[in-house]
């Protein structure tokens, strides 16, 4: 399996070491994981920090090692070639900040419409209390409009 790592220093033993960064899943895949060290046999080849492309066995032994600028240069020519520049990543962000300002304008104006709604019903509840007040008062008139009616019936 093929692995992107960085020659580095154990800080305990003073030894080289590659630190694994990724490794190769398929041609244009990469999987950045879990860093993990391999000693390295041959520290003269290759100096601290240097980005190297590993070749690793199936028991993690190394197979065979080789600089990483080919790889690293080809990776941004890809992103180049797939129109990945910074312009293109700019024009994303104003577009994602357009849509966020656009959905913020949307959230607002759903939440003014339902503050509106909330005041309708509100009011329609105070009017519905009312009208219910309102035909109280007149069927107690009612009432008192009968009972005249009927004293005066009573009189004659």
């Amino acid at each position: 399996m093929l692995h992107l790592a960085q020659v580095q220093q154990n800080s305990t033993s003073g030894d080289m070491e590659l630190k694994l960064l990724a490794c190769q899943k398929s041609e244009n895949i990469w999987h950045i994981g879990e860093s993990q060290c391999l000693p390295l046999a041959n520290p003269s080849s290759w100096g601290e920090g240097a980005l190297v492309l590993v070749e690793c066995g199936n028991q993690g032994q190394i197979v065979n090692i080789k600089e990483a600028k080919d790889l690293v240069l080809s990776l941004l020519e890809k992103s180049y070639d797939n129109n990945i520049t910074p312009q293109f990543v700019e024009a994303e962000q104003a577009k994602v900040e357009k849509w966020r300002q656009e959905i913020t304008s949307h959230s607002l104006e759903l939440n003014r419409r339902a503050l509106e709604i909330e005041t309708r019903r509100e009011q329609l509840q105070e009017l519905e209390q009312i009208l219910k007040q309102d035909q109280e008062k007149l069927a107690q008139q009612e009432e008192r409009v009968r009972k005249l009616a009927d004293e005066l019936k009573q009189k004659q």
